[in-house]
């Protein structure tokens, strides 16, 4: 193994972290020096800073509840591009762009192993008296959570996400299909291992690692486990695979559409326990779903014209979407059906459902919490639950289409009643501030399509 993957700190076991205070006696040996305190922000990466680790947990030995740094307000006010925009309600030019504080969650602290000496711990984005900052996608998730709770139900979740990897010069690191290869390039081999190690060294369990049917295209899935644990590993799995790629002389996409005809996603699995068993359990595969299922299944469907901001947050998450792309283009539902919006799958007592409609691009925080609030919509209000699918999902003209942009999903998720029921007024009126700012910005680009028409105009 080349040294650059080698463990930075041999003495330590990676990942093997569980409390505040194993993180205090790393510092005082000198084996942990910066921990990075970071915010998932509304796009679903982390922001904050590199702190100095002793200082810190000396400083707040007395209160590991106390905030471990401050942030501009506008890491969760922002568009991609990191602009500081008007018009939020949680802050902008009106007061100055204030302070919101990280609290940390000790319980997802971590080694990173590719950084020397380097911790990384979850924080949650709390005003200066503490409270919750509401529309702070960990908080969304975690609000959805106890709603569900209080239905007797525990979501249990697996994701399963897709991304694509590039040369240096732009092209896919892949010249042709390898879908399910096990020949890989030893170029991909490499970046494999080094992801595989660091992953594992990390605390963050994987089940398999695959290259997928577009040239380029990486398929990584893993174990179900609680929600909100499955969303944190998931944003320190996605900022690894940045951070190696480049090392590797690599760039990785997550968007949903990086090039025309080609498509990532972020499935995500979920099965529910009521008591400790799960509910989708079936004992045959004939069998018809269960009670709980279907109750699930048709608030996905009701809610999914409402929600679909929060699963397909760009201009770009649309073009994903179409007839026979491996991506829904109906919000329909079916058994073992890939064409599908919601697909049954599984067996036995790990029956479950998967939601195809999520992007690569998608917050998983965000992502789970739609996927959540509307299966709790569907075991209170029991809608109605349309027709299975058979067959050619993509001809199913009888259940509703997906938006074809974002500003269709806009106009849904801004007006719906059943959006502020889920997640109230101030999370609508934020996200689709967000949008608003994706489109403007959007509209206002001039695109390569106009630009090869420069010397016909």
């Amino acid at each position: 193994m080349n040294n650059q993957h080698a463990m930075p700190d041999a003495d330590l076991e990676r990942g093997a972290f569980s409390s505040f205070m194993d993180l205090k006696e790393a510092a005082e040996h000198g084996d942990i020096r910066t921990l990075l305190a970071a915010i998932p922000d509304m796009q679903g990466r982390l922001k904050g800073k590199r702190l100095a680790a002793l200082p810190l947990l000396d400083e707040i030995d007395a209160d590991a509840n106390a905030p471990v740094a401050e942030a501009c307000a506008y890491i969760l006010a922002t568009n991609i591009n990191m602009d500081p925009l008007a018009g939020f309600d949680l802050t902008g030019w009106a007061d100055g762009f204030r302070d919101i504080r990280a609290r940390a969650d000790w319980s997802t602290l971590r080694l990173l192993p590719y950084l020397p000496h380097t911790a990384v711990v979850l924080c949650d984005a709390v005003y200066a008296d503490t409270a919750p900052v509401a529309i702070a996608p960990r908080q969304m998730l975690r609000a959805q959570l106890e709603r569900l709770a209080e239905l007797g139900y525990v979501p249990q979740v697996g994701l399963e996400s897709e991304f694509l990897l590039y040369n240096r010069d732009g092209e896919p690191v892949m010249p042709h299909n390898m879908d399910y290869a096990l020949d890989h390039p030893p170029h991909l081999s490499d970046f494999f291992r080094h992801l595989e190690d660091a992953l594992f060294d990390a605390g963050i369990r994987v089940l398999a690692v695959k290259t997928e049917g577009q040239r380029g295209q990486i398929e990584v899935t893993f174990p179900y486990g609680p929600a909100l644990e499955a969303c944190d590993s998931y944003v320190l799995y996605k900022q690894t695979v940045k951070h190696l790629a480049v090392r590797h002389g690599m760039l990785a996409s997550f968007m949903a559409a990086p090039a025309t005809g080609v498509g990532s996603g972020l499935h995500a699995h979920l099965s529910l326990l009521r008591e400790g068993e799960p509910a989708f359990a079936t004992t045959s595969p004939r069998d018809l779903p269960t009670e709980a299922m279907r109750h699930s299944i048709a608030g996905l469907l009701a809610a999914m014209p409402h929600l679909a901001l929060l699963y397909a947050p760009y201009p770009n998450s649309y073009k994903r979407y179409g007839a026979y792309s491996f991506a829904p283009k109906y919000m329909n539902w079916g058994i073992d059906n890939r064409g599908c919006a919601i697909r049954v799958t599984g067996h036995g007592q790990g029956t479950h459902l998967e939601n195809r409609l999520p992007g690569a691009d998608t917050n998983p925080y965000l992502g789970i919490a739609a996927t959540i609030a509307s299966i709790a919509y569907g075991l209170r209000d029991k809608p109605n639950l349309p027709p299975v699918s058979l067959g050619d999902a993509y001809t199913d003209q009888t259940s509703p289409s997906v938006p074809w942009d974002l500003s269709a999903a806009l106009a849904s998720f801004a007006s719906s009643s059943l959006a502020n029921d889920l997640f109230g007024q101030d999370v609508v009126r934020h996200y689709t501030r967000a949008a608003e700012a994706e489109l403007a910005e959007h509209r206002r680009m001039v695109t390569d399509i106009e630009r090869e028409l420069l010397d016909r105009a």
